[in-house]
Formats: C-alpha cells, structure tokens, sequence
C-alpha cells in the first residue's frame, strides 16, 4: 500500500510541499545510547506537531499512519493550537487528495 510507514508518507508529504513552494520544518528525534528515540524538546514541546509548513499561510500537521493514534499532546497541541487561530491538523495517507488540495 502507499506510504505504509510514517517515514515514508512524512518524506512524501515533505517532497509535495517543497514542489508547491513551502518551506518545511520537521524536528527529528535521536536515538540515546540506551537505544531509545527521543525528539529533544523543552517546556511544552512534547506532542508538538510533526511539520511546520510555511508559504502565504502557516500549517501545522500531524502526520499518522491510517491506523495511527494521537498521544494527549498531541491532541493537546492541535486543539490549542486551532483555537488559537493556527491552521492545526492530523495528516494520514488516506486524505492524499485533500493534502494535495491544501498544498497546491
């Protein structure tokens, strides 16, 4: 099936949105020396969303696979983020057609 993994969807939501002119911000977590993947945040960041994407508007998405769950963070940030006024969103490989729409 297209874009199975989250890696690859994210990749090609990335490739879509730099074609159309976005700039595009994604923090990417380490791996410690215990073999534990850790996005280096501080304050509230945890649960912040996965992209950034900038051009005449600012967006922010979560990107899931299509059986993918959002943590309470992340719930937390898209929710506060949107009644803040920021266009705010969850992004799985089922809406590709809607994310080509907005990213046009």
């Amino acid at each position: 099936a297209l874009h199975e993994s989250e890696a690859s969807f994210q990749k090609a939501v990335i490739d879509l949105a730099r074609l159309n002119g976005w700039i595009v911000a994604h923090f990417r977590p380490a791996q410690n020396s215990r073999g534990e993947w850790r996005t280096p945040v501080a304050a509230d960041g945890k649960g912040f969303p996965d992209l950034v994407l900038v051009r005449e508007r600012v967006l922010f998405r979560e990107l899931k696979t299509d059986r993918g769950r959002l943590s309470q963070e992340q719930w937390s940030w898209i929710a506060q983020l949107g009644d803040a006024g920021a266009d705010a969103g969850v992004w799985m490989p089922r809406d590709w057609d809607r994310i080509v729409e907005e990213l046009s």
